[in-house]
């Protein structure tokens, strides 16, 4: 059964373990410039930091993913203007739930959630081109392609080229 749910304070560990133990190709494949990896004491200060803010003075918004109330991944937006668009994220945490559908399903959850919370009108997300599982999730779960580009999509990621995907409310 899956489900979501907001990020809670037991949660820190986890999205920080996720970061920093994860195998360098893998970040690297995702877009990641580990010399810009934060310390794990500034992953749980900015995770701590969004769960104690109100919602529009959240730098960034996390979900949780379960599977069968477990914890395996997590989505989050930035980049947020309340009332407008966000940037949307998606991370699934271990080799062994990924290439099983998982993340659309846990995608198609959290949109509603994202739009509701931060009254959104538009969701964006900008993987790295050369990461193709992303763009599967993202357009399995009804999000339109619109352009490929070159920029620095984050604040931990090297220049590359992006596919951008939008949806709307």
């Amino acid at each position: 059964m899956l489900s979501i749910r907001e990020i809670i304070p037991s949660d820190i560990p986890l999205l920080a373990d996720y970061w920093l133990n994860a195998d360098p190709a893998f970040m690297r494949g995702m877009g990641v410039d580990l010399s810009k990896m934060p310390s794990r004491d500034e992953w749980e200060n900015m995770l701590a930091e969004q769960i104690n803010s109100d919602y529009p003075d959240k730098k960034a918004y996390c979900i949780i993913w379960l599977n069968n109330g477990v914890p395996c991944g997590h989505s989050n937006i930035n980049k947020i203007v309340f009332g407008d668009e966000a940037s949307m994220h998606l991370h699934l945490w271990k080799n062994d739930t990924r290439n099983k559908g998982l993340g659309t399903e846990f995608v198609k959850l959290s949109i509603p959630l994202f739009f509701d919370k931060y009254r959104l009108k538009k969701l964006y997300s900008e993987p790295y081109a050369l990461n193709p599982a992303p763009h599967r999730v993202l357009e399995k779960a009804g999000f339109i392609f619109v352009k490929e580009y070159t920029c620095v999509p984050g604040w931990i990621n090297f220049e590359q080229t992006v596919k951008r995907w939008e949806i709307f409310r």
